[in-house]
């Protein structure tokens, strides 16, 4: 029994050995990736009234969300929907981010986790607001925001779906209108719709095309969607 006990023991100081970590193997790894942060305010297509006056035409804005595992620092971006034009802020470790912003103007927002220890971030959700404006009763819609075809996509014809997604504050949305033109001003209507798509518009092979929706709601405010580029096999 003598014998066996110290064949049991030497198997065990060797798995002992074989296990801990000794030696120039493989160096430390990169740490755990961080996690898209949960988005608090503003609320997704929303107005949003509680911003501070700052002048008549602009007020300030607090963005906040909850922290996320795994990240040391957070980057908001605020992206003005009329301009299409998108800001970078630097938040730091923190949750809130207070921005000056024009009133009576639409935004969408969205969050980026960093981690010093990661090469990798995460996005949160993109949410929609307009910043509320004095006296103002009833808001534009957002604009639309293409689905399909993708902006500088390739697509065969020779007809093309055309799919988008609108949203309003006051949620009295009417009608959409399609624009489709070969300039990258288009202004040929192809259709009126109460729907986000319209199916089967003709197109020419190999022909790059621009297209846009216009929103209209209940009061007869309209909005303009960015204009979208694809190509026609």
């Amino acid at each position: 029994m003598k014998i066996i006990s110290k064949y049991i023991f030497a198997a065990a100081c060797f798995s002992l050995l074989s296990c801990g970590g000794g030696g120039g193997g493989g160096g430390e790894s990169e740490g755990e990736n961080p996690v898209a942060a949960i988005l608090i305010s503003p609320i997704n297509n929303s107005e949003c009234l509680s911003g501070q006056n700052v002048s008549d035409t602009q007020s300030k804005i607090t963005f906040e969300w909850n922290a996320s595992d795994f990240t040391d620092a957070y980057s908001v971006y605020v992206k003005n929907l009329n301009t299409q034009l998108t800001t970078q802020y630097e938040a730091g470790a923190g949750t809130t981010l207070d921005v000056t912003l024009p009133k009576s103007t639409p935004f969408s927002w969205w969050v980026i986790s960093k981690s010093t220890a990661s090469s990798q971030t995460a996005i949160s959700e993109k949410r929609k607001f307009y910043n509320a404006g004095d006296g103002v009763v009833n808001y534009a819609p957002f604009p639309a925001e293409a689905i399909a075809p993708g902006n500088s996509s390739s697509v065969p014809g020779p007809t093309v779906n055309f799919q988008w997604s609108g949203s309003d504050v006051d949620n009295d949305i009417v009608e959409y209108k399609l624009y489709l033109d070969t300039n990258n001003n288009p202004s040929t209507l192809k259709g009126t719709t109460s729907t986000q798509n319209l199916n089967d518009i003709p197109v020419s092979g190999n022909t790059t095309y621009y297209w846009k929706v216009v929103t209209k709601d209940q009061s007869g405010n309209t909005s303009d969607s960015p204009i979208f580029q694809f190509k026609a096999l």
